[in-house]
C-alpha cells in the first residue's frame, strides 16, 4: 500500500515564509514620533496599543452630537510614488481624501486610522508613508490614533503596497451642512485644487503611457518634471473650512462638496435639494496647465475630463448671497484661492442646455438637484 503521508519538510520560519516581524517593529520605531506629534491630551495610550483611545468628554457639551465617518484610499497614484520611489506625500493624499469628506457635513474630524498592505515591509518606506499621514492629520487638526501594516507575500509583489484610511468626526445636529440648507440665490464658491489630487490616475497614466512620456520628462507648461506634477499632494481643506465655520463669515455656509471621483458636477449635485439647479460657469476659473496637457496628449473630450478630474476646483461651497464677500475674504486670507463660479437657481428658471453644456442630476444614487456646467475655460476650444 502506498503511503499518502507527507515527507518531513525542512523547518520553516515566519520570516522564511516572507513575513518579517522585526522589519515591522523597526517601521513602528521610525514612525512613532511623527504619529505622537498628532496627539493632544485627549488621546490616551500612546503608540502601539491594540486600540486607539480618545477622550470625548467634550461631546457632553453638545445637545445632539452626530458622528461622521469616512474611509478611502488614494487609488493608482501609488504607481507614480512607486516609480519615483517617493513615498512621503502619499499619506497627505490619503488624509485629504478621508477628512475632507467629513468636513462636507460640517463635522470636526477627531481621529484617523490607517492601513498599509504590502508585499514586503521596507521599514523606511512604511515610515515615510506614515509620516505623510501624520503630517496630513496635523494639517487637518486630526489625531492619528492607530494603524496596521500587513505583509502579504505571495499575494503582492515585494515592491507593491496600498494604503487606506478611516476617520471619525462630530457635528452638532443643528449645525450640520447639506442640501436642506441650500436655497435659490445662493452663490457657488469654488476653491482651487493643488493639481490632480488623487482621482483619475488610471486615465492620466494611460495618457502618458500612450504618449511614451517618462516621469522625468521636463514639461515647460508645468515648470517641472511630469513626475513631480503627478505626485503633487492633495490639498487638505479641513483646517481652512473649520476656521471659516468658527467665524462670523461661516454663518452663511450652507453646503460643501468635495470634488473627487466623478468630477465637479456629479459631486455638487449630491448636496443640492430637488427643484434647484446650480449653474456653474467654466469661464469663471482657469484649470491648471496639467489638465490641458492631459486633454491635449490624450485627445480626451472635455466632458470625459470633467467626469473624471477635478479640473482645478477641489472643494465647492454653497453660500448665502449676503455672506459671499466675507467668505471669500476669509478663505483668501488663509491662502486658499477661491472665487464665485456659479449660482443656485430654481430649476424652472435655469437656462437651456447647449451642445457644450453638461447637465447632471441624481449623481451617485442621490435624488437631489441638478448642476449645469456652461461656458468655456479661457483658451479652451
Amino acid at each position: 500500500m502506498t503511503s499518502t503521508s507527507p515527507s518531513p519538510a525542512p523547518a520553516l520560519t515566519y520570516a522564511e515564509a516572507g513575513v518579517d516581524t522585526a522589519a515591522g517593529d523597526k517601521a513602528v520605531d521610525l514612525m512613532k514620533a511623527a504619529v505622537a506629534a498628532t496627539h493632544g491630551p485627549e488621546v490616551l495610550g500612546g503608540v502601539g496599543a491594540f486600540a486607539g483611545l480618545l477622550d470625548v468628554s467634550a461631546l457632553k457639551t453638545y445637545e445632539r452630537p452626530l458622528l461622521a465617518s469616512s474611509t478611502d484610499g488614494v487609488g493608482t497614484k501609488i504607481a507614480i510614488a512607486r516609480a519615483l520611489d517617493v513615498h512621503d506625500t502619499i499619506g497627505q493624499d490619503l488624509v485629504g481624501m478621508v477628512v475632507d469628506d467629513i468636513i462636507v457635513v460640517g463635522a470636526r474630524p477627531l481621529a484617523m486610522t490607517d492601513y498599509i498592505a504590502c508585499g514586503k515591509v521596507v521599514p523606511e518606506r512604511v515610515a515615510d508613508i506614515v509620516r505623510g499621514i501624520a503630517e496630513g492629520c496635523r494639517m487637518a487638526g486630526c489625531a492619528l490614533v492607530g494603524g496596521e501594516t500587513a505583509e502579504h507575500p505571495g499575494l503582492m509583489a515585494a515592491e507593491d503596497y496600498d494604503v487606506a484610511g478611516a476617520a471619525v468626526g462630530v457635528v452638532e445636529a443643528s449645525a450640520m451642512l447639506g442640501a436642506h440648507r441650500v436655497r435659490p440665490g445662493d452663490a457657488i464658491i469654488g476653491m482651487d485644487s493643488s493639481g490632480l489630487h488623487s482621482n483619475g490616475y488610471s486615465l492620466v497614466r494611460a495618457v502618458i503611457e500612450a504618449q511614451g512620456l517618462g516621469l522625468d520628462t521636463e514639461v515647460p507648461e508645468l515648470g517641472r518634471t511630469l513626475g513631480e506634477e503627478l505626485l503633487e499632494p492633495t490639498r487638505i481643506y479641513t483646517g481652512d473650512l473649520l476656521s471659516l465655520l468658527d467665524s462670523s463669515a461661516g454663518k452663511g455656509l450652507h453646503a460643501l462638496s468635495h470634488v473627487t471621483g466623478g468630477g465637479l458636477a456629479a459631486n455638487l449635485a449630491r448636496v443640492l435639494p430637488e427643484g434647484v439647479t446650480a449653474r456653474v460657469d467654466r469661464g469663471s476659473w482657469q484649470p491648471a496647465p496639467v489638465f490641458e496637457r492631459v486633454a491635449a496628449w490624450g485627445g480626451v473630450p472635455l466632458h470625459d475630463l470633467e467626469a473624471t478630474l477635478n479640473m482645478g476646483i477641489g472643494m465647492v461651497a454653497a453660500v448665502s448671497a449676503e455672506r459671499v464677500d466675507a467668505t471669500l475674504e476669509h478663505l483668501r486670507g488663509r491662502g486658499l484661492p477661491s472665487r464665485v463660479i456659479g449660482e443656485v437657481l430654481e430649476s424652472a428658471e435655469a437656462p437651456g442646455v447647449t451642445d457644450r453644456d453638461v447637465l447632471v442630476s441624481g449623481a451617485k444614487g442621490v435624488d437631489g438637484g441638478e448642476v449645469l456646467l456652461t461656458g468655456t475655460h479661457e483658451g479652451w476650444a
